[in-house]
Parts: C-alpha cells; sequence; structure tokens
C-alpha cells in the first residue's frame, strides 16, 4: 500500500492499530499523520488523546504501556513516536534499553482504543529486524520520498487549487526553480502567492519572479541553466546580484563547481542507463534537481564539463592564493564559458 492509498482507507475510516511512516519527505509524512489525528480525534480532546513520544527518550516499553492504557476522557487516542534507530540501521547513541519483544507481543494482540504511528526520518528500514518484519505484517508502512520532476509540478499545481488560485502554464517550474524543492517552503511560497493573487486568481512567471525570493544556491542553479542555454546577460546579472548581496566569491565559484560536477554525474549515469530516480538515489540529490541537470547535461559534451570542471579548479587555487581577483576571476570564467 502506498501513502495515497492509506489516506483514502484513513478517509473511509479504514485505520490500522499501527502505522510505520519512513522517508526523508518530512512534509507528506507530517501531513499524513495530520489526516489520522483529525480523523481519529475531535480538536477539543486532543489534550487528552494526543500523544507525543520519542524512542530516543523513552524505551519502546514505554510506548505499549501507554498503548495499552485506556484513554481518560475519550474513546480512542493516537500516538505518535519518533524514531531514528529502533526501525533502521543507523546507530543508537543513547542509553535507552528497548525491548523489541513487546512490541512484537503487542501487535499479536494490540489496544482497539490506540493507533501507534512511528514516525522515521531515514530513507531505509533495516529490513533483518524482526520488528519491521511484524509491523510490516500487523500494520502499515509507508515511504515518503522525495516526488520525481513531474510529480512535484502536479502537486505544485495541486496545492494552487487547495488555495484557490491557479497557475499559468510553465509557473510551477518557475516556482521550483525559484523556491527549491522543499515542500514545506514551496507550500509556504504557494500561499504567499495566492493570497496576492486573491480567490480564484491566476499566477503568472512575473508574480513568481517579484515575490519569491531564490537562495544563493537556486541563483547559481539559475546562473548554469543561463549559461547552457547562452544567455550570457542573464548569467551575468545574477553573479552581479549575488555580489551585491554581499556574497563571497569563492562562494559562488564552489556551487557554480558543485553544479557542473551533478551535471556531469547525471550525463554519466545516464549514458550507463541509468533512471532518474537511480540517479537521484546514487548521488544523493532531489529527483527534480536530477531531471533539470539532465536537461543541461544535454548542452555539453562529456568532454567539455571535465574541462570546465577542470578550469574551475584551476580558478579556486588562483583566487585563494591571490593570484587572481575574486571578482574579476569569476567574471573572466562566465565571460569565456559563454563565448565558447
Amino acid at each position: 500500500m502506498d501513502a495515497k492509498a492509506a489516506a483514502r482507507a484513513v478517509k473511509q475510516g479504514d485505520v490500522s492499530s499501527v502505522y510505520l511512516l519512513y522517508g526523508s519527505e518530512k512534509f507528506q509524512m507530517k501531513e499524513f499523520a495530520g489526516l489520522l489525528e483529525a480523523k481519529l480525534i475531535q480538536a477539543e480532546e486532543r489534550d487528552f488523546a494526543v500523544i507525543h513520544m520519542d524512542l530516543g527518550e523513552s524505551p519502546i516499553q514505554a510506548v505499549i504501556e501507554e498503548a495499552e492504557t485506556v484513554p481518560f476522557m475519550v474513546e480512542k487516542k493516537v500516538i505518535f513516536v519518533r524514531d531514528t534507530s529502533f526501525f533502521t540501521a543507523a546507530k543508537d547513541n543513547s542509553k535507552i534499553e528497548h525491548r523489541s519483544e513487546a512490541l512484537l507481543e503487542y501487535l499479536d494482540n494490540p489496544a482497539d482504543y490506540s493507533v501507534i504511528v512511528f514516525m522515521v526520518g531515514q530513507e531505509k528500514l533495516d529490513e533483518r529486524k524482526k520488528v519491521v518484519k511484524a509491523v510490516k505484517k500487523a500494520g502499515v508502512a509507508l515511504s515518503f520520498m522525495p516526488l520525481g520532476g513531474d510529480d512535484l509540478l502536479r502537486w505544485v499545481e495541486k496545492q494552487a487549487g487547495k488555495e484557490s488560485c491557479t497557475l499559468q502554464q510553465g509557473v510551477a517550474e518557475a516556482i521550483v526553480r525559484n523556491a527549491g524543492t522543499s515542500l514545506q517552503t514551496l507550500s509556504g511560497e504557494i500561499e504567499k502567492l495566492c493570497l496576492y493573487a486573491g480567490t480564484g486568481g491566476v499566477i503568472d512567471v512575473a508574480a513568481v519572479e517579484m515575490l519569491v525570493a531564490r537562495s544563493t544556491e537556486q541563483n547559481v542553479f539559475a546562473l548554469v541553466e543561463d549559461i547552457a542555454n547562452l544567455r550570457l546577460d542573464k548569467a551575468m546579472g545574477i553573479y552581479y546580484e549575488l555580489l551585491k548581496q554581499r556574497e563571497e566569491p569563492i562562494k559562488i565559484a564552489a556551487l557554480i563547481t558543485r553544479q557542473f560536477r551533478i551535471i556531469l554525474q547525471v550525463k554519466t549515469l545516464a549514458n550507463q542507463s541509468y533512471s532518474q530516480q537511480q540517479i537521484a538515489s546514487q548521488i544523493g540529490l532531489h529527483p527534480y534537481a536530477v531531471k533539470i541537470a539532465g536537461e543541461q547535461a544535454r548542452k555539453f559534451e562529456t568532454a567539455r564539463l571535465e574541462g570546465i570542471l577542470n578550469h574551475l579548479a584551476n580558478l579556486d587555487y588562483q583566487m585563494k592564493t591571490g593570484a587572481v581577483d575574486k571578482v574579476l576571476g569569476i567574471e573572466l570564467f562566465l565571460l569565456r564559458l559563454g563565448a565558447a
């Protein structure tokens, strides 16, 4: 079962006694947890019916004891349990002694008045552990991973619909390019844009450029995109804007280097028939960033990318040793790159 199917089941009243939520996409994980809470608990009952625990501070047997305790003044309770190592291969740095058999015994006969929701902020579970196998068999395990390129754009459009506004063609992509791929950040920016447009309003690219500020990383991403598309004037404009924001030229050069290294990695792996998701997992990057890097990679030959990275390595050395003025060094690099 995936997260969408599980959400539909919860809305229809089909709720499991135990959930195991894991993955790096915390925003969607919290949304699902919020859905469970809203479905099972009345707002006025939450002080008595919603419990938060942490396996870094409390043993699993304390969680089970809480689950088996009849709720006070309410019919049902939800126990949200944060975890970093009990279900994963991560090293447990706490001094808490967990007796996993307590959970295994509980899963054989869970309390009908309690719902336990384990929330694991890591991409993989340790499938060798008995507790992982038992929870998957007796409850529901859901993976929350970063959305792929097209899925992310659809999510942006859907969020705009929730805020009662619509996006012109290409606006979803403009929002992501300015704000990045964090769903939490994107949600806030979409809310801001829709407040600006008003109920039933339409968001255009101009509104995005005016209201959604880019981070330094996103500015460098756009700068490289402009270079790839031979828009040298725009690339230089972004560079000068970064200087106005008092960004250190050596940091800018390092971020440019990072982006070209990503482009080369994506190009190399794509040539080896790796999928977008496989590449994202291999180099630890968001799938949308892999998609854009793949588009940029098609505009550069492998040999040229390697030459650019060598040039950037030399530039870094020259800037740090004072052999070249830092601001001028990057200017000359961008001009040569745009003219090549």
